[in-house]
């Protein structure tokens, strides 16, 4: 049946799954680097005076150094790890408070329902920068994970709702409402197909939405965390005649977003 299934995928669903995997490994070596940041890297984090300042990329320093004559490489090490540490908890509220709920919502009864795919919608049309920015402001800057988290949690929400509905007025629900299955048991039933299906694929969208969610703001100066974000915007003084300052954790967001939506399979993202 599988080998069936497989021989059935056209090339594009087949590349699709290949990129996917790639993107998942590259998760995987991503999640391993920033967990052993510590043991990985030559200096501990923010360790100033470990090499003369604003050296250029060498066999001694790979990444060069900054202005305060910190390792770039190490900088780079630490700043991704922060950068994951603060993003797991915020794809989380995203996945639940965005997807699940969602998709419950869509079975709550009609009025209720069409109230908050409105109000979620409206929420949907607003740049997740701005209402991350706006709940810190609300806040502190500690809550940025899970203001991250939240600014996110419209889109999610409203493509869960829609793919919800979808489902409902799909002919197999149908089938099964005219044969007497109750509403909670069809929506227990969805729910582990939903989330079977799209879990992971759901999960990766998230993470590179809230990372690029929380590594601008922390460019702008409103993060807490000494994370890849505030590397990049740190080097906004000198990075015309430093470009490694900036370039290096610049470029390990940059494949960390990357395998994220390659891991999504490439679908239009939760909007950050």
């Amino acid at each position: 049946m599988t080998t069936a299934v497989a021989a059935g995928l056209t090339p594009k669903a087949k590349l699709t799954a290949l990129l996917q995997i790639a993107g998942w490994i590259g998760l995987g070596l991503i999640a391993v680097a920033a967990s052993l940041s510590d043991f990985i890297a030559a200096a501990p984090a923010n360790a100033i005076g470990v090499g003369p300042q604003l050296a250029p990329p060498s066999a001694l320093f790979t990444f060069g150094t900054d202005m305060l004559g910190r390792d770039m490489l190490s900088e780079t090490l630490h700043g991704l790890s922060a950068t994951m540490r603060a993003a797991l908890p915020a794809m989380l509220v995203t996945l639940f408070a965005g997807a699940l709920f969602g998709f419950v919502a869509a079975r709550l009864p009609r009025g209720l329902a069409l109230g908050l795919r409105g109000l979620f919608g409206i929420l949907a049309s607003l740049p997740a920068l701005l209402l991350a920015i706006l709940m810190i402001g609300l806040s502190s800057r500690e809550w940025l994970p899970i203001a991250a988290g939240l600014s996110a949690v419209p889109f999610a929400f409203v493509r869960a709702f829609d793919r919800a509905k979808r489902e409902e007025r799909a002919a197999h629900s149908e089938y099964a409402r005219a044969t007497g299955i109750s509403g909670a048991t069809l929506l227990r039933r969805d729910l582990v197909y939903e989330f079977t299906d799209t879990f992971l694929s759901s999960a990766a969208r998230g993470l590179a939405a809230v990372a690029s969610v929380l590594s601008t703001v922390s460019f702008l100066g409103f993060g807490a965390a000494r994370d890849l974000g505030l590397l990049i915007g740190a080097s906004k003084t000198y990075f015309l005649h430093a470009w490694w300052t900036a370039a290096f954790p610049a470029l390990a967001l940059t494949v960390l977003i990357l395998f994220a939506r390659l891991a999504a399979g490439l679908e239009e993202g939760e909007r950050a």
